[in-house]
């Protein structure tokens, strides 16, 4: 049958996430095996008043007449030699689409049939005794498939009528309650893997960020289906599912949207987490060799990296899998060869590095990147990488950063890095790259030991050709400093007037503008400029004598360490080191 793509063009609707190729309709149902060979036969499935679907088998005996009814006597004579009519006077071709239309009709409830809890009832009633009579006409036909076919066509379209409960998010509590979800999951398990690939399908719709449900009626629908089990056998599919076959390698791309439906509250994203099973296989599916990189490949990486973004406790439980030094093998491939510039490769790319990033936020996933020499690819693709450098930088940074990232930047130095981001440093860059690199500069000098061969080596880098990194320090700063003293300006302004209401509505709006403009660099500069002054007396004089130049004092930089200061909180142990570590710094600033 020709591909209603074909004969109707697409309504062009956005999304969120497309799966390519999309699925012709023809194929969305594949029937269960006919015959003991190594094929599955695909007859196409036929929706009729509610009750039955399916063509009839046909009967064990006059074969030569089972087939579509002869056209009337009265067009025999015809010209219709070549069959292009039917009985009722229409080509094959509008059949097919009349056909089409009539069974989706037939999934959709009538125009004007209310949709509420009386509606569930009844559809989750229907929906319940065709999950049973599919269960027993198998049981009891196991080897005869002919016999439970035209059930199996009834449960598809079954599971297909549930798509209308995402226009109706106040109704899934109750979808709950009657234990529709509970069997819903259960389909996953069933034997036909189409009709899990529909009941995962139905799921990821439910439970899409298109459907415009409050938290609490989120919540009852998805807690439901994480306590019947929905990621395990979520899991359970991804190892049955043959992605060489379209309709196989559509239902992981689905499975996929859920779990990632799934991540987007934080605490149901940590249970998926502990989920090692599937952590496993979605480590496994992102390192399969694969050229070019497919979808389903790249969404694997893609989940990967929006767990770690979510949950601390995730990222040391992939730190644990060995996922760093996995990770890292696969963006060693970009050392010098780019990706295709906007293809899946790419973001597959940045996904890899955005997920090592974050698990190297931790003191366990800094360990781990430095025993997997993660310290000295960074700096091969500094030197060799073209669409890998900003990235590698980015997570360079984040290694070299916060508790534990001693032994990152000790490694820096000893695997010959200074030279590399240095080197860097003194060339123009945008915003980014210079925040990453005077990023890396502050966790050295806050966290390298004092009086270390590693300290007294990055110290003199900022000492040597005549403090010429020091005075890009300088420099950086002004710039920074201006674009956030403008920012400043305006909000001056527009505090005028403002009750002290209005004001604090306004706070977080106005400190975005501020990091906006550069707020953040500008500390960070700030901090470095305060770490050389009590270090060096050669680097202080050097430093007064560039801010007299603008008839600025090192007041300028204790102001800007004490706003630190400020918005600290000492909670956390490593908020309360911060503040003294700050605070011994400005007193060297007097």
């Amino acid at each position: 049958m020709a591909s209603i793509e074909d004969i109707f063009k697409s309504s062009g609707l956005p999304s969120k996430r497309k799966l390519d190729p999309v699925r012709d309709p023809t194929e969305i149902y594949k029937s269960a095996k006919l015959s003991n060979g190594p094929s599955r036969s695909r007859p196409q499935a036929q929706v009729e008043d509610d009750l039955e679907a399916g063509p009839a088998p046909p009967p064990a005996e006059d074969e030569d007449d089972y087939g579509p009814a002869l056209p009337a006597d009265d067009d025999e004579d015809g010209d219709d030699e070549e069959g292009r009519f039917f009985g009722g006077g229409i080509t094959a071709q509008e059949k097919e689409i009349l056909d089409f239309m009539n069974d989706d009709d037939t999934n959709a409830a009538p125009a004007d049939e209310k949709i509420d809890l009386s509606w569930l009832k009844k559809t989750a009633l229907g929906f319940e005794k065709r999950i049973t009579r599919n269960a027993e006409l198998r049981a009891r036909h196991e080897d005869e498939p002919a016999k439970f076919i035209d059930s199996e066509a009834d449960l598809d379209a079954s599971i297909k009528a549930l798509s209308i409960l995402g226009e109706h998010p106040e109704l899934y509590a109750d979808f709950a309650k009657l234990g529709c979800v509970g069997s819903l999951v259960g389909l996953l398990a069933h034997e036909n893997t189409d009709i899990a690939i529909d009941a995962v399908e139905i799921v990821s719709e439910l439970t899409g960020e298109d459907v415009a449900a409050t938290e609490e009626q989120w919540s009852a629908l998805v807690d439901a289906l994480l306590e019947a089990d929905l990621l395990g056998l979520l899991v359970s599919n991804f190892g049955r599912l043959d992605e060489r076959q379209e309709a196989d390698r559509a239902g992981v791309y689905h499975a996929l949207n859920v779990v990632e439906n799934l991540c987007s509250r934080a605490d149901t994203a940590e249970k998926v987490g502990e989920d090692e099973a599937l952590l496993q296989w979605l480590l496994a599916r992102a390192a399969k060799n694969e050229r070019p990189v497919t979808q389903n490949k790249q969404y694997a990486a893609e989940i990967l990296a929006i767990l770690v973004q979510s949950s601390g406790a995730n990222r040391r439980r992939l730190a644990g899998l060995n996922a760093v030094d996995e990770m890292l093998q696969l963006v060693a491939a970009y050392r010098k060869r780019d990706p295709e510039k906007g293809g899946d490769e790419e973001e597959y790319m940045e996904n890899l590095f955005e997920a090592l990033a974050c698990i190297t936020d931790e003191p366990v996933g800094k360990t781990k990147f430095v025993e997997a020499e993660g310290v000295e690819l960074c700096l091969i693709m500094l030197k060799e990488g073209k669409l890998s450098k900003s990235a590698s930088l980015r997570l360079l940074d984040h290694a070299a950063g916060g508790s534990g990232g001693a032994d990152v930047c000790q490694k820096v130095v000893d695997a010959g890095g200074l030279k590399t981001i240095f080197t860097m440093f003194i060339k123009k860059h945008d915003n980014q790259t210079t925040e990453h690199l005077v990023g890396i500069f502050a966790s050295m000098l806050r966290l390298l030991p004092a009086d270390s061969a590693e300290r007294i080596r990055t110290l003199a880098k900022f000492v040597e050709k005549d403090y010429e990194k020091t005075e890009k320090l300088v420099k950086l700063r002004r710039e920074y400093g201006s674009r956030v003293g403008a920012v400043d300006e305006q909000i001056k302004d527009e505090q005028k007037g403002m009750d002290a209401e209005e004001k604090e509505e306004m706070v977080d709006d106005w400190f975005s503008r501020r990091l906006d403009a550069g707020l953040f660099c500008l500390q960070t500069i700030d901090v470095i400029l305060a770490w050389l002054i009590a270090e060096d007396d050669g680097a202080r004089k050097k430093i007064q004598a560039l801010l007299a130049d603008r008839d600025e004092t090192v007041d300028v930089i204790r102001t800007t360490i004490q706003e630190q200061i400020d918005g600290i909180d000492v909670d956390p142990d490593e908020g309360k080191d911060t503040r003294e570590m700050l605070s011994t710094l400005a007193q060297f600033l007097r």
